[in-house]
């Protein structure tokens, strides 16, 4: 959650997006209460070559789990998006999957989740402060969401995915906190290991959310599906019991 440098007034005011360096997290407001890494130059040896950069571990490719495609699967053939695009966030293997209004895949990209694992957004966690935040509360919940850009605290824009609970969707931040916590450089390993890192937003490369996602989202948003990491799946997304039904009828 992007909490305690953000500031709204009121409701999420829907806007076009724009790829603005964003704050380290995001937080919505009541009314009248507030609320892959930099490269180095090289340098010289004492013969005056270059030394050779330490090679770094190619990210794997990323594919849609079998949890993934189970959920692609119902909401292509339910219609479950209502003709808007849509994307599926893998939290098990911090990946994001983004499907266009008729299911088909555009991009894959890492992110960066919750510090804490678990499916369920404390209650009032939304009007609480950074400061005020256990560690069992920096969750990203599963669920199916409407997610729409808003304003936050100096009129940036970010991709609200559950206003209520202050969970956004935006780039990774870019400033000192963020570059201390490594954020750039656990989205860019090879691993999901290091991508628990937020107080609960999703973190994208920057690149993806302002020239892909950002475009498709802008007007009347789009749907964001997040798997869960504890719950059964069909618990999050119940419809799938009629899926898992047919198929065993099949």
């Amino acid at each position: 959650m992007i909490q305690g440098l953000f500031a709204l007034a009121g409701l999420a005011l829907i806007v076009s997006p724009a790829a603005a360096n964003p704050s380290q997290d995001a937080k919505p407001k009541a009314a009248a209460t507030k609320q892959v890494a930099p490269g180095k130059g090289k340098r010289a040896s004492a013969k005056g070559k270059p030394k050779a950069a330490a090679a770094r571990p190619a990210a794997p490719e990323l594919r849609p789990s079998a949890e993934t495609l189970r959920v692609h699967d119902w909401v292509s053939a339910a219609g479950d998006n209502h003709g808007l695009p849509y994307l599926i966030v893998d939290k098990p293997n911090a990946a994001l999957f983004l499907y266009d209004a008729r299911g088909k895949q555009l991009a894959a990209v890492p992110v960066l989740i919750g510090i804490a694992p678990g499916d369920d957004a404390t209650p009032g966690i939304g009007a609480k402060q950074l400061s005020e935040i256990g560690p069992a509360e920096k969750t990203t919940p599963a669920g199916r969401f409407l997610a729409r850009f808003g304003l936050a605290v100096g009129k940036e824009r970010v991709l609200w995915v559950d206003y209520y609970t202050s969970v956004a969707l935006h780039p990774v931040p870019a400033g000192a906190a963020a570059r201390k916590e490594k954020r750039r450089e656990r989205l860019a390993s090879p691993t999901p290991d290091d991508n628990r890192i937020t107080f609960g937003c999703i973190n994208v490369p920057s690149t993806f959310y302002a020239k892909t996602l950002s475009p498709m989202y802008k007007g009347k948003g789009g749907y964001v599906y997040v798997l869960p990491d504890g719950k059964p799946i069909e618990d999050v997304f119940p419809a799938l019991h009629v899926q898992t039904a047919d198929r065993r009828g099949a």
